[in-house]
């Protein structure tokens, strides 16, 4: 069941947006060193101009990060979607595979009981 639900997957959606992923994953981790980094290197106070700016910076920095997180989120939400509307549709088929089986032993043991009946 599961390839099945595996081979309804668009995985050429899924494939575009992988190397976005894996951009928007290594800018994150990238700044995230880049300001460990930069803390341990300023040893001094800075002047009050440059705390200034560099707050700034680093709010403007933050708003891009978030902005890409949501376009990131955003796109696997669209992912998702895709995957339950996949599951939903083996669900039904599952579902009527069911009762056609159901139907056709039912038919089956009818078959059978009249095959004895006038032998």
């Amino acid at each position: 069941m599961w390839m099945a639900v595996l081979k309804l997957v668009p995985w050429g959606d899924v494939i575009k947006a992988t190397p976005q992923i894996l951009q928007a994953a290594k800018k994150l981790l990238g700044s995230a060193r880049k300001d460990t980094a930069v803390a341990a290197q300023e040893g001094a106070v800075p002047p009050a101009d440059a705390q200034w700016q560099h707050l700034h910076d680093r709010v403007t920095q933050l708003e891009q990060e978030q902005r890409d997180g949501a376009l990131l989120i955003e796109s696997l939400a669209a992912q998702n979607a895709q995957l339950v509307l996949a599951i939903e549709a083996l669900r039904r088929h599952s579902q009527r595979s069911t009762w056609a089986l159901l139907t056709l032993g039912v038919l089956g043991l009818g078959l059978l009981l009249l095959a004895l009946l006038f032998r």
